[in-house]
């Protein structure tokens, strides 16, 4: 068996080394890539109190969601730049599905899909209701329409759902079973 320089050794370290660290940098910045930087925890934490929404007198975007929503994590930093902008003439309402205290809303709103949003006049009426992602420029001309108190231009759209897969079966009604459909209430 032929014994390698001490030249050659150092090279090949060298580049074993230089590999390693390339490999390591390119996972870190791998999974900054995949995470949001939105928490919906923070998110919901930081919305309107559906009590307040309901009587302050400002129109009202209500999302049904759950962490493991891999679509309600998508709509995640969107949802918080259109709070950002719209915030102050909109209130911005979440409600956990997997929080037992939501159950009379969830079944008043048929929630059988999340995401799961209720766009709500001044006077805490639902208007329209849509299930699944929705791009930006949707949410936002909904929005834009609702705090002028016009009818919502996108009142009929179908989004997206989440790639979740439960381990038990649902039912349809369950607000986990990810359908899509979209209802507007006349």
């Amino acid at each position: 068996m032929e014994s390698s320089t001490p030249i050659a050794t150092r090279v090949r370290n060298f580049l074993i080394v230089i590999a390693a660290i390339s490999l390591s940098i390119a996972m870190v910045l791998g999974l900054r890539t995949q995470t949001t930087g939105v928490s919906l925890n923070e998110m919901s934490a930081a919305s309107t109190p559906l009590e307040v929404a309901l009587t302050n007198g400002k129109p009202t975007l209500m999302e049904f969601y759950a962490n493991w929503c891999t679509s309600c994590q998508a709509m995640a930093p969107e949802l918080k730049s259109l709070k950002d902008s719209y915030g102050d003439r909109i209130n911005f309402v979440m409600l956990n599905v997997d929080n037992e205290k939501w159950l009379p809303e969830i079944l008043h709103y048929r929630v059988d899909g999340i995401p799961h949003f209720v766009y709500m006049d001044q006077k805490g009426t639902a208007i329209a209701q849509a299930i699944g992602e929705q791009p930006r420029s949707i949410v936002e001309e909904n929005l834009l329409a609702l705090s002028a108190g016009t009818d919502l231009p996108h009142g009929q759209t179908i989004g997206q759902t989440s790639a979740f897969s439960s381990p038990v079966e649902t039912k349809p009604s369950d607000p986990r079973g990810h359908g899509s459909q979209v209802v507007e209430k006349s």
